[in-house]
């Protein structure tokens, strides 16, 4: 049961989940993140707005992580990145932005997927995980996402987790440098009877 007043944890969290796990960005993975987005860059270039043309840089990558705290203090937004457990690899990111409290208890799902690990189904875990987390310990009622109408890999995980498509939005976003249309989704924290019972994320 979400509870109007509840606000996400002013600490660090691992959210746990079948053989990954999430935790906020931190200084030390700049190296390995540069190199997976550097990697993945034609592969992401059609889903993301324009990269900055800094953006793989050090400093750059200082301010992400400096924002990123800022925000989750604020209770603003809240990213991660994803880790394949077996070897700690850096394979993607997620993040809950858009926090809205009171009378919403909503927030906006967004994600991104190192190339070299697409179609393994750890995305699909990663965001089932989340979801979980966000309803079960954070209190949210609902969770939206958008994807462009011809992302089907996007599309079909937002499904296969119980996301159900609610509208379509003309130029909702820019992508790439151009004003796109997107479908809607949301899922509800009754959607799923039964969630898996999330481990309780543990600090650090």
């Amino acid at each position: 049961m979400a509870l109007f007043g509840v606000s996400f944890p002013r600490r660090e969290v691992t959210i746990r989940g079948e053989g990954i796990y999430l935790r906020p960005c931190q200084m030390r993975d700049y190296a390995e993140w540069a190199s997976l987005r550097e990697k993945s860059r034609a592969f992401l270039t059609p889903w993301e707005p324009v990269w900055p043309h800094d953006d793989l840089t050090r400093m750059a990558f200082r301010f992400r992580v400096k924002r990123h705290a800022e925000e989750a203090a604020r209770d603003e937004a809240y990213s991660y990145f994803v880790f394949r457990e077996e070897d700690h690899a850096l394979v993607g990111g997620l993040s809950l932005g858009h926090v809205r409290r009171g009378v919403s208890q909503a927030a906006t799902l967004g994600y991104w997927m190192g190339q070299p690990y697409a179609g393994q189904g750890i995305m699909t875990r990663a965001v089932r995980a989340t979801i979980d987390y966000a309803f079960e310990f954070q209190g949210l009622h609902r969770i939206e996402a958008a994807c462009l109408p011809t992302n089907e890999p996007s599309k079909r995980l937002l499904l296969r987790v119980g996301f159900t498509q609610e509208g379509y939005a003309r130029s909702y976003l820019s992508i790439n440098g151009q004003w796109r249309d997107h479908l809607l989704f949301a899922i509800l924290e009754g959607d799923i009877p039964s969630h898996p019972q999330p481990q309780l994320p543990k600090a650090g």
